[in-house]
């Protein structure tokens, strides 16, 4: 995964830290287990920094700096914000940045016991998320297309993971996402990569929402599956009614996305208990409970 060789230490990030930004230099620092496209070092109590280790991380770290600031006012959940930017330098030769840091455990490490509760959050949160997005705004190039762009996907993931007594009804469900008509509404601001990983829980319930490297302006069918993919079982119908913006199409598109993202994490999961590059134990319990969800029924 990583292109940068230069290993990243805490002695790194603290001398990159005295050449830049002298002023949090002093702050404690201590590595945050994870990440996909960075390492995360907790910077004191209140900051992160988060360093690039994938050759797609810078330009999503500047997305982030770009277009948080101003999503952030008005959503109804802590989410990072960039506080400072870290040029390219001899000592690393990539920018990266110290963003807020958002409390609480990320739920693949952790559960949500409060399911009413944590619809509630998730659906507000989705609300004043999916407006319309400005004309300017990113456009995804490998998401947020409609699920019957996205068959080849499905079915590596569905052949390396899918049990031999659930094929049939993931591929019902599949095939349904397929069939359903396409967004045609405006370009809405997405998330674009919510699941266990990237959402935060406190007291049982969602507390915060992290990572938007990958938000983009499209399709929010990407953002809805997480009423099965986060949301534990019996909490989706509530889900949409609280959300209340999605019609048949979207959710049924929804539902089908939840089942690609369910076995991803899956695969994922896999590949981290093989010891692969790129996986994540914790995500293959995480990714196999979503996909129970998903076959339990469209809106259970």
């Amino acid at each position: 995964m990583s292109d940068v060789e230069i290993e990243i230490t805490a002695d790194l990030v603290r001398n990159l830290l005295r050449e830049q930004h002298p002023d949090l230099a002093g702050l404690d620092i201590r590595e945050v287990v994870g990440g996909w496209d960075n390492r995360q070092w907790r910077l004191g109590n209140e900051l992160a920094v988060r360093m690039p280790r994938t050759e797609r991380a810078p330009d999503l770290q500047r997305k982030e700096c770009r277009w948080l600031p101003v999503l952030a006012p008005r959503l109804p959940l802590p989410v990072p914000n960039p506080v400072r930017i870290g040029e390219p330098s001899a000592r690393f030769p990539k920018p990266w940045t110290v963003m807020t840091w958002v409390p609480g455990e990320p739920l693949d490490y952790s559960s949500i016991s409060r399911g009413d509760h944590a619809a509630d959050t998730l659906a507000g949160f989705l609300t004043e998320l999916h407006v319309e997005a400005p004309a300017d705004a990113p456009i995804s190039e490998d998401r947020g297309d409609h699920p019957k762009k996205c068959t080849d996907a499905f079915d590596h993931f569905f052949h390396a993971v899918v049990p031999d007594d659930l094929a049939d009804d993931v591929r019902t469900v599949w095939d349904d996402a397929v069939a359903a008509p396409e967004w045609k509404g405006p370009p809405l601001w997405v998330h674009g990569d919510l699941h266990p990983a990237n959402v935060v829980v406190s007291d049982g319930t969602i507390s915060g929402v992290i990572d938007f490297g990958d938000m983009f302006a499209g399709d929010p069918a990407w953002d809805l599956a997480a009423a099965w993919v986060v949301l534990p079982a019996g909490a989706t119908s509530r889900f949409f009614d609280v959300y209340a913006q999605a019609d048949q199409g979207t959710i049924r598109r929804a539902r089908g996305l939840a089942a690609l993202k369910s076995l991803f994490l899956m695969l994922m999961g896999q590949n981290g208990d093989r010891g692969l590059p790129g996986g994540k134990p914790t995500w293959g319990p995480a990714g196999r409970a979503a996909l129970d969800r998903v076959l339990q029924g469209g809106l259970m």
